[in-house]
């Protein structure tokens, strides 16, 4: 098994690190950073999230487990003291793959193109004031919108910034985005739906820049500013996230653990 690990780089999670290497050493596991079939995040979700901007370019061919070195995190199945337990099912387990959808981005200016995945969400904000977009869905006008920003999530990042703005929790077995609101401002000129709105797989929105405008892009914890951006095009990717599971951890669960404090494991 080809492995790589990424940490957060505190004492705890660097000390588990070493370990990782020396336990999956003595069960014949191969460290190789450049071309993994394992990725081990040792930290928190945000560390998950710098691996998966990591490898995303081979994100067909890894897959990634989670531990946790600090507060519960949502992407992690196993804890600090759990690691000897995790090199021991992965050096006799066949894990079982889950695979979580993504959102692709398709950002155009009056020069080139772009393309972005994310794993939780893509945000948009003003700068220097308030965001001024047009939403299409399917190519056709939706609303025209004035506020603090935009964000597209993916249903496992539902749990994050979408929630905070009153978004539905998304079961990840459902392929969809779900674009929330932050701060909109309703008149006779920009009127919006005032709720989040879930777009099937086969569908998409287009967000339109309409004014000149310097606008902060946040893809995950990658943050982008631009002024000459002509439209963003958002869709549920044909790629998708996996995640090897050595033991069973139901999304359910990781929502009633993260925000109602219930532990029944």
């Amino acid at each position: 098994m080809k492995y790589a690990v990424i940490d957060r780089g505190d004492s705890l999670s660097k000390a588990l690190t070493e370990r990782f290497h020396q336990l999956a050493a003595e069960r014949g596991f191969i460290r190789n950073d450049e071309t993994p079939e394992i990725v081990i995040s040792i930290g928190g979700d945000g560390t998950l999230l710098q691996a998966f901007h990591k490898y995303v370019d081979q994100i067909s061919d890894v897959a990634f487990v989670g531990i946790h070195t600090g507060h519960l995190g949502f992407y992690a199945d196993w804890q600090a003291d759990e690691l000897e337990e995790l090199v021991g099912m992965m050096a006799g387990e066949t894990p079982r793959m889950v695979r979580y959808p993504l959102a692709e981005i398709e950002l155009e200016t009056p020069t080139e193109c772009r393309n972005y995945l994310s794993l939780n969400e893509f945000t948009l904000k003003g700068v220097d004031g308030t965001l001024v977009a047009q939403i299409n869905i399917n190519d056709e006008m939706f609303e025209m919108f004035r506020g603090d920003g935009i964000v597209i999530s993916t249903p496992s990042g539902s749990t994050a910034y979408n929630k905070s703005l009153g978004g539905a929790i998304v079961h990840p077995s459902i392929e969809t985005l779900q674009i929330a609101e932050i701060a909109s401002i309703n008149n006779r000129v920009y009127r919006t739906l005032g709720s989040s709105v879930l777009l099937p797989q086969h569908h998409h929105c287009d967000i339109i820049s309409k004014k000149e405008q310097r606008i902060q892009l946040t893809v995950d914890h990658v943050s982008i500013m631009r002024s000459d951006i002509r439209s963003i095009r958002c869709s549920v990717s044909s790629r998708k996230v996996s995640f090897a599971r050595y033991r069973p951890f139901p999304f359910w669960n990781r929502v009633r653990e993260a925000f109602l404090g219930y532990d029944v494991r």
